[in-house]
C-alpha cells in the first residue's frame, strides 16, 4: 500500500509509518512539490499510489472522477506531525478498507 503525502504534510511522516504503510513517499521527492493538482494526480494514479492530503481539492476530484487514485483526507487541521500520524495510524484498517474496495474511492479521517 502506497500512500503519497502531498505537500501540506511532513516528509517524516515516511519513516514514521514506514512499519505499516512501507511503500509511501512525499511529492517533493518526485519534484511534484510545485507542481499543479492535476499533475499530482495524475502521477499518483500512474504509479499507483493513494494521496494522503488536508486539501479538499483532492477529495472533491475524487467526487468527480472516482479513481484510481483513491484519496484519503485528512480532516484534522494544522496538526503537529504526531499527531498526523496517530490519526493514520488509527485509521489504518479504513485505509486497508479503501485500497481493497474499487467501490471506495476517498476517505475522510477526522
Amino acid at each position: 500500500m502506497k500512500l503519497l503525502f502531498d505537500q501540506n504534510l511532513s516528509r517524516k511522516l515516511i519513516n514514521r509509518l514506514a512499519d505499516i504503510f512501507p511503500e509511501s513517499s512525499h511529492v517533493q521527492f518526485h519534484d511534484l512539490a510545485e507542481k499543479t493538482d492535476t499533475e499530482i494526480w495524475d502521477f499518483a494514479k500512474l504509479n499507483d499510489f493513494c494521496i494522503v492530503t488536508q486539501d479538499a481539492d483532492f477529495s472533491e476530484r475524487s467526487r468527480l472522477y472516482g479513481s484510481p487514485p483513491k484519496v484519503v483526507w485528512l480532516r484534522c487541521g494544522n496538526a503537529p506531525t504526531n499527531q498526523v500520524e496517530a490519526l493514520i495510524r488509527s485509521g489504518a484498517t479504513a485505509i486497508q478498507e479503501l485500497l481493497n474496495n474499487p467501490e471506495l474511492h476517498c476517505l475522510e479521517l477526522h
